[in-house]
C-alpha cells in the first residue's frame, strides 16, 4: 500500500516536488486497522482538540513506522490542513491541539511564540512534598551519564535529551501544587512558565519529587543507561515501577486565534494515572513492552 501525507493516491497519481509518500510493506507496517483518532475534546472550523493517549507519537518518527496524531487526524479529516500546534512526548497523556488550515497554523504558531498560551499538566510523583505550593527556576542544559560507553549505546540523541541542572543552562520556571498524597506517592499539578526540553520533569528532580516510570529523570545512570540500551529488563522493570512516565497534559487555554476569544480545553485525567491515584498499586505487565527509543518531542 502506498499513501500520502497530503492526499488521497491513485494509481495514476504523478507525485508532487516535496511530497512526503509512505510505503507499507506487510511485515514492517502495523498490522490489521488504524486506530481510531484520539477522543475529540473541542472542534471547529479552524481548530481540533483531543485527548492524546500515552504511546502514540505526535507524528511519524524513528526507523519503526507506526501510527501518530496527526496521521490519524488528516485521515480522519481529508478535506483539511491538518498540522500540529505544538507537541507531546511520546508517554504523556493528554491534551493536544491540532489546526485545520495554514493560516490557522500561522496564528497559533505566533500565540506560543508570544506565550500568549498556557498549559497545565498533572503528574504522579514519588514522594510527599513538604510544601503545598513551589516554584522552581533552576537553570536547565544537558546532563551527560558519567559513564564514558555512552556512546557505544548507538542513542546519543537520546542521551542529549536527558534535561538537569546547569548553572549556566537556559531559564527555566515551573509552578507546583500538590493536589493529594496517597501511600508513597502524590498527585502534583504543574504550570510550566517557560518551554523547555522536558522542563517538568526535570524540575520535579531537581526538587526531589520525580515522576513515577520516568525513565530519563529519577533513575541512577545505570538503570537509564540498561533501559536505553537493552528496553524493559526484568532490572529496569522492577526499578521503574510502571511502563510510562505518569505525566498528563490536563488543559491549554489561549485566546482563540481567529476569534479573540479564551478557549480551555481540559482533558480527564489518564485512566492509569487515575488508578493509582484511587488506590491501585502501580505494576509494569510481565509481558514484553516496547524498546526505548529517542522522544519525539520537548515537553
Amino acid at each position: 500500500m502506498v499513501r500520502s501525507d497530503l492526499r488521497t493516491l491513485k494509481p495514476s497519481s504523478t507525485i508532487a516536488d516535496g511530497e512526503v509518500i509512505r510505503i507499507y510493506v506487510p511485515g514492517i507496517a502495523p498490522d490489521g486497522a488504524p486506530p481510531p483518532m484520539p477522543p475529540i475534546l473541542y472542534e471547529d472550523e479552524h481548530l481540533l482538540a483531543l485527548d492524546k493517549p500515552a504511546g502514540l507519537l505526535m507524528h511519524a518518527v524513528g526507523q519503526r513506522w507506526s501510527y501518530s496524531v496527526v496521521g490519524l487526524a488528516r485521515d480522519a479529516r481529508p478535506e483539511c490542513e491538518v498540522d500540529l500546534a505544538h507537541r507531546l512526548d511520546r508517554e504523556t497523556s493528554g491534551v493536544v491541539i491540532l489546526v485545520k488550515s495554514v493560516e490557522a497554523n500561522r496564528r497559533m504558531r505566533d500565540l506560543f511564540q508570544d506565550r500568549y498560551v498556557s498549559k497545565t499538566y498533572q503528574a504522579i510523583v514519588y514522594g510527599s512534598p513538604e510544601w503545598e505550593t513551589n516554584v522552581c527556576e533552576a537553570p536547565l542544559g544537558s546532563i551527560h551519564p558519567k559513564d564514558e560507553s555512552v556512546v557505544a549505546s548507538g542513542k546519543p540523541e537520546t542521551v542529549e535529551l536527558r534535561q538537569g541542572y546547569v548553572a549556566d543552562g537556559s531559564s527555566a520556571r515551573t509552578g507546583f501544587s500538590v493536589l493529594s498524597r496517597f501511600g508513597a506517592f502524590s498527585l502534583v499539578e504543574c504550570y510550566p512558565e517557560t518551554g523547555r526540553t522536558h522542563q517538568i520533569r526535570a524540575h520535579l528532580e531537581v526538587l526531589g519529587f520525580p515522576i513515577l516510570g520516568d525513565k530519563l529523570y529519577g533513575q541512577p545512570d545505570d538503570v537509564f543507561l540498561e533501559s536505553l540500551r537493552q528496553g524493559p529488563t526484568d532490572r529496569v522493570r522492577a526499578a521503574l515501577r510502571f511502563p510510562r512516565h505518569c505525566l498528563h497534559a490536563r488543559s491549554i487555554a489561549f485566546p482563540h486565534p481567529f476569534t479573540g476569544q479564551t478557549l480551555r480545553v481540559t482533558a480527564p485525567l489518564a485512566a492509569d494515572m487515575q488508578a493509582i491515584v484511587d488506590g491501585a498499586e502501580p505494576i509494569w505487565p510481565t509481558a514484553d513492552g516496547p524498546t526505548v527509543e529517542p522522544e519525539d518531542s520537548p515537553e
